[in-house]
């Protein structure tokens, strides 16, 4: 089984990567198309050299290899995937070859959490359009994706995981709650910029609080991307 989890920045997915690492029977990839994407847009992003020289950066390619077999002998192959990697230009014929889940979570808190990281983003940064173009090419395909909403995941790690592993038939869910503490080897070459908080994590936070007050420029970004997250909202698994 191939699993693309696709998730805009600022979100559950490095958390819910190194979940699905702690079966055995999983192997786990970080944002395979970042490399690609950053080599095409040029944009200027931490770690953006170091990120370009040591990941494939021609789509296609990419492409191909998120559709083949894990690259163990694992038989379930998790790529976690930011939906904004994916440019107009890119394949995406290989969903077809992939299960399909989308991770989705209120922008309010994404974007307080991303401006604590990088300033003025846009709404194409976030991935929100880009997850609904996604989602609706699955469904022309005649895929029925998953979605899932962060914060009510958090809610009920346990519970909500056993939807999810139910829901892909998969077992186990209850080993998928715990790991390590500082990093997994997968994480990719930006770990070190980005993924501060979970490398301290040994397991999903607990609940969130309330939405953050947001004003001004930030206030009207996430204003702009809720339509999007609604859309999916509706759809969730739980």
């Amino acid at each position: 089984m191939k699993i693309a989890m696709w998730s805009g920045p600022r979100n559950l997915s490095t958390a819910m990567m190194y979940a699905f690492a702690q079966r055995p029977d999983c192997a786990v990839v970080d944002e395979p198309f970042y490399g690609a994407y950053l080599h095409e847009t040029g944009l200027d992003h931490p770690m953006k050299d170091q990120i370009i020289a040591g990941m494939e950066t021609d789509a296609e390619v990419v492409a191909a290899q998120c559709s083949l077999v894990a690259p163990t002998a694992k038989p379930i192959y998790y790529q976690k995937h930011m939906t904004h990697h994916m440019l107009p230009s890119f394949p995406l014929g290989w969903l077809a070859d992939v299960t399909n889940v989308f991770l989705i979570r209120h922008p309010a808190r994404v974007v307080a959490s991303y401006l604590a990281k990088r300033e003025n983003p846009k709404l194409g940064e976030l991935g929100y359009v880009q997850q609904i173009q996604i989602y609706d090419r699955c469904l022309a395909m005649g895929q029925a994706p998953i979605v899932i909403d962060a914060t009510l995941f958090r809610r009920n790690p346990l519970e909500n995981m056993m939807k999810i592993c139910a829901a892909l038939n998969l077992e186990n869910a209850e080993t998928m709650l715990r790991w390590r503490a500082g990093g997994h080897p997968s994480d990719g070459i930006w770990a070190k910029h980005w993924y501060g908080a979970v490398h301290q994590s040994t397991g999903f936070a607990g609940p969130e609080a309330d939405l953050p007050d947001l004003t001004g420029p930030a206030a009207t970004l996430a204003k702009s991307a809720l339509p999007f997250y609604l859309s999916l909202y509706e759809k969730r698994l739980f």
